[in-house]
């Protein structure tokens, strides 16, 4: 079904329609809190509110972007928020695997992964939630601009400083 049409027929209550936009996005909008919160258990209930805040907001929703696009506001938003309310970040769950089958590349890969993990930890919320949009989801500029309701240069700003950051932390691997 066409998903404009599903919007509209959830705005107006209907309950089927809305499930449908559920399933169609749940994979995403998990992945997404799962990788800036960094807790599965934390992340299904961010998933979990951004659909119900979804459903609060649905009629106010203008269509300006797609609603996959708008779910990622909805949910990085919500995600923000805990992490500004816990004033700490745990590392991300591995979203990376290791690359050989030899056990000292296993053991070297996991480091690896730790320190990435503890590196991407460290970043503000801000620069974490546009790195985690840009490098883990695949998403333009344009739709992390979007998504997080910011200029497009704010948003270049907010990924090369987590790069940078990012860099720095693991500048002794070099």
């Amino acid at each position: 079904m066409d998903e404009a049409w599903l919007v509209r027929l959830a705005q107006r209550g209907d309950l089927d329609a809305f499930e449908a936009l559920v399933r169609r996005h749940r994979q995403q909008v998990y992945r997404v809190a799962l990788r800036v919160l960094g807790d599965p258990i934390e992340a299904e209930d961010a998933a979990q509110d951004a659909f119900v805040q979804a459903w609060r907001a649905l009629p106010r929703f203008r269509g300006d972007a797609a609603f996959g696009t708008w779910m990622y506001r909805v949910v990085t938003n919500g995600c923000l928020n805990r992490l500004r309310d816990r004033r700490r970040t745990d590392p991300l769950p591995d979203v990376l695997r290791a690359a050989g089958t030899d056990t000292a590349d296993s053991a070297i890969a996991r480091v690896q992964i730790a320190d990435v993990k503890r590196a991407v930890a460290n970043l503000t919320p801000e620069q974490r939630a546009a790195w985690v949009l840009r490098e883990l989801e695949g998403l333009t500029y344009e739709q992390i601009a979007d998504a997080l309701d910011l200029s497009l240069s704010a948003v270049k700003a907010r990924i090369h400083r987590a790069r940078q950051e990012i860099l720095h932390e693991l500048r002794g691997w070099a």
